[in-house]
């Protein structure tokens, strides 16, 4: 069962929190949890996957930013000559 000495998802960084994520599912597939440790690790769970979906999300905005900025430095494409 999840203790209350984990660290908030939040302050995870992405290897952390895919980390734990792994062994989360690992105990869950395994089963002969409790119910009640059970549904903590489930909960715990989500909010793991919850912390990799915004580490995800904020690098795709990041390189979608530099993308832009390449593109915008460089100027705009060149037109071919008819």
């Amino acid at each position: 069962m999840p203790s209350a000495e984990q660290p908030d998802p939040s302050t995870l960084s992405y290897e952390q929190a895919r980390d734990e994520l792994v062994q989360v599912v690992t105990r869950l597939e395994t089963g002969g949890e409790p119910l009640e440790a059970s549904l903590a690790l489930w909960e715990r769970g989500e909010a793991l996957a919850a912390r990799c979906q915004q580490w995800l999300d904020g690098a795709r905005e990041r390189l979608a930013t530099a993308r832009a900025d390449t593109t915008d430095s460089n100027g705009p494409a060149p037109l071919d000559d008819e």
